[in-house]
């Protein structure tokens, strides 16, 4: 089965290093896996071409049925945990950024204090990639902006407001709130998280079109930017909590703001382990999102 395992995760990361790390093996040992699998089903599977990982069209074929089936092997190892009432077992969840960083921490920790041998894996992607991932049974829930997402079931948790984040000496410092249409002609530092933007679709709701500048996939990258007086950009008050940059950031006029939820495709048929997790997280941390469950 690691063969197989390797394989879906060479196709995800594009490193064989990576996921030798990941793995715990040395990168050759997942080079003879790869090998061992091509020899199995006699094709073709990767390209190595320049330091570049690419799938050739039977790669591309057959990458289906091999997640298939690695989920399929995940799922029976944790029934069969469940079976036994074994409290040990993987968590594989989809989440943001913000999550992964202001949340989780704190709540894996406390989980692990009562269920020392569970394992956590984390995949960190955008809204689209955490549906998807849950659709595919590549994770067992995630983390989203409900709004973003169809399909899927979800308890919403809490709402998040974004704030526009601004270099001390900007003008609109001077605000206690900056309205929307005051950014606009602004240079704009996006912080792009795939289809769905919480701010793009703000200004074009108000009929606006932000001077976008600048098009950043890492919140800190953002700030780092706005720091060195580069733009402005708006980001969700949760992810400013913890950092050192010296920035200002402000409400805005209108709010934005994001509906955050944990979501997954059918709670009863989710590992024992996750579904604990979920109900420890809704507890403990948010009782209103519990009671209505």
């Amino acid at each position: 089965m690691n063969r197989y395992i390797a394989f879906c995760r060479i196709a995800e990361s594009g490193s064989f290093s990576k996921t030798a790390e990941e793995m715990g093996y040395s990168q050759s040992a997942v080079s003879q896996m790869i090998r061992s699998l091509e020899t199995e089903v006699s094709l073709p599977l990767l390209i190595r071409s320049h330091g570049k990982i690419a799938l050739t069209e039977e790669g591309e074929a057959l990458l289906p049925r091999i997640r298939s089936l690695v989920n399929d092997y995940h799922m029976l190892r944790e029934k069969t945990r469940e079976l036994r009432d074994d409290d040990a077992g993987e968590i594989r969840v989809g989440t943001i950024a913000s999550v992964s960083h202001a949340w989780l921490p704190k709540m894996i920790k406390a989980f692990r204090e009562r269920y020392p041998d569970v394992h956590f894996s984390l995949d960190q992607g955008d809204y689209n990639d955490i549906a998807g991932w849950i659709k595919n049974g590549d994770v067992d829930f995630g983390f989203v902006n409900g709004d973003a997402v169809s399909g899927l079931s979800e308890i919403f948790l809490a709402r998040d407001e974004m704030m526009a984040v601004l270099p001390p000496s900007h003008p609109l410092c001077r605000l206690e709130a900056v309205p929307l249409e005051a950014l606009a002609d602004e240079s704009y530092i996006r912080l792009e998280e795939g289809d769905f933007n919480e701010p793009m679709n703000a200004f074009r709701r108000r009929g606006l079109r932000p001077n976008v500048r600048l098009r950043v996939y890492d919140d800190y990258t953002v700030l780092a930017m706005i720091e060195e007086g580069l733009g402005y950009s708006i980001i969700p008050e949760m992810n400013l909590n913890r950092h050192n940059y010296r920035v200002e950031k402000r409400p805005i006029e209108p709010k934005i703001t994001r509906n955050l939820a944990v979501v997954y495709d059918h709670f009863q048929r989710l590992p024992k382990m996750s579904r604990l997790f979920i109900d420890f997280m809704t507890e403990h941390y948010f009782p209103a999102a519990a009671e209505k469950r």
